[in-house]
C-alpha cells in the first residue's frame, strides 16, 4: 500500500475552532479510516498564528503564506492502493461542511 497525506485547508481563521459536534463528527470521520485500517498517521493540527515562512535571502515572515487566502489546517496520513482511494477517503471528511478543502498527496519514500 501507498500512503497519502490529505491537508486540510480552511477559508477562515474562525473554522479552526470548532464546535464540539464538529470535533465529534471529525473524530467520527477518522475513526472510520481506523476501522478500514487505512489510518497510517493520525496527524495533528497546525498552528494558524504562530508560523513564519522563510524565503530564499535569510527573508523571514510572519504567518505561513500571507499572500494566500486559506491556511492549513493540519494534516492525515492515509495509506490506501491508490490515490483514487485516497481521495473517495477524503470526501467524506466533514470539512467541505464549512467550506474548507482537502489536497491529497503521495507521500515518496527515498530509498
Amino acid at each position: 500500500m501507498k500512503e497519502f497525506v490529505l491537508i486540510f485547508r480552511l477559508a477562515d481563521m474562525a473554522d479552526a475552532q470548532p464546535s464540539p459536534e464538529q470535533i465529534q463528527e471529525r473524530m467520527n470521520w477518522m475513526a472510520g479510516i481506523a476501522a478500514q485500517n487505512k489510518l497510517a498517521d493520525k496527524g495533528n493540527s497546525l498552528s494558524p498564528v504562530s508560523a513564519k515562512t522563510i524565503r530564499p535571502g535569510d527573508v523571514v515572515s510572519d504567518g505561513p503564506f500571507t499572500e494566500i487566502k486559506e491556511f492549513i489546517a493540519g494534516y492525515v496520513i492515509v495509506k490506501t492502493d491508490t490515490i483514487e482511494e485516497a481521495v473517495a477517503l477524503a470526501k467524506a471528511n466533514p470539512i467541505f461542511k464549512t467550506g474548507g478543502s482537502i489536497e491529497v498527496r503521495e507521500v515518496l519514500v527515498r530509498k
